[in-house]
């Protein structure tokens, strides 16, 4: 079981893929739950898909981009007000440039590419726990999950060398933030999925996941419910002494020793 008592979670980048799934997933659980996406589009898009969730009155939803300090800050200013500060923070929001080939050779990456790569999959990463920490610390709870990669663990067969480096900067990150929580009850943990079937991912028949299929023992794409089941599990009371770990997500792709 991982019974999660009721909580008030904040998930970066909600709004779709793992992040929406993870939404839901933890509505599931009568959690309260903030989120938050980019686009007004996406986050409209996914007030409408959870309005049929039997907890639908438990969601809050803005709009907010991640490179701007006060747009996070002005968002759990208007939680705090509306709920509490938050007990959870996942933060899944994250962004991978590709073009007409695929990611942009390392050669070519330019540095506006790298730089809002990292300011999107970092540095907010970064705003957003700086901005909880404090009320964990004072409470003395908190549970974080990040959301890396399994580009941030092995050789990079399909992703770019921003996205790479991003991902496994917040292997890094995760270890500073369990540093500066110590003596609490406060967990801070990296979940790494593979291959998962998103927008970001593309056609699930393209070639490019055609030839990761190839790599997976359990013979499927992953789902990004695969991912917010983990990420449940970190957050619950079965978890609590699972600190500074990588939960690799992946169907076997990566299975380091």
């Amino acid at each position: 079981m991982t019974h999660l008592p009721q909580r008030v979670a904040v998930v970066a980048g909600g709004s779709s893929g793992i992040g929406l799934a993870t939404v839901s997933s933890l509505l599931d659980e009568n959690i309260k739950v903030a989120f938050f996406g980019q686009s007004s589009e996406h986050v409209e898009s996914a007030k409408e898909k959870l309005s049929v969730h039997a907890r639908a009155g438990n969601i809050f939803a803005h709009t907010v981009d991640v490179t701007e300090r006060s747009q996070i800050l002005r968002f759990f200013d208007e939680l705090a007000g509306l709920w509490s500060m938050p007990d959870i923070l996942v933060y899944s929001a994250g962004i991978s440039p590709k073009g007409p080939r695929g990611a942009t050779p390392f050669v070519e990456v330019s540095a506006e590419e790298w730089q809002l790569v990292q300011a999107v999959n970092v540095t907010g990463a970064m705003l957003c726990c700086q901005a909880v920490l404090p009320h964990m610390l004072e409470r003395g709870f908190g549970r974080i999950v990040l959301v890396g990669s399994i580009a941030g663990r092995a050789i990079p067969r399909i992703a770019g060398a921003a996205y790479v480096t991003s991902k496994s900067a917040l292997s890094g990150l995760t270890r500073v933030l369990v540093a500066n929580t110590a003596g609490r009850d406060i967990t801070v943990n990296l979940v790494a999925p593979g291959r998962i079937a998103t927008d970001m991912a593309g056609p699930p028949d393209s070639d490019t996941n055609r030839a990761a299929l190839a790599r997976i023992p359990v013979g499927r794409l992953g789902k990004p419910d695969d991912v917010a089941a983990a990420i449940r599990f970190l957050v619950s009371d079965s978890a609590g002494f699972i600190n500074g770990a990588t939960l690799d997500v992946n169907g076997g792709e990566f299975a380091p020793l």
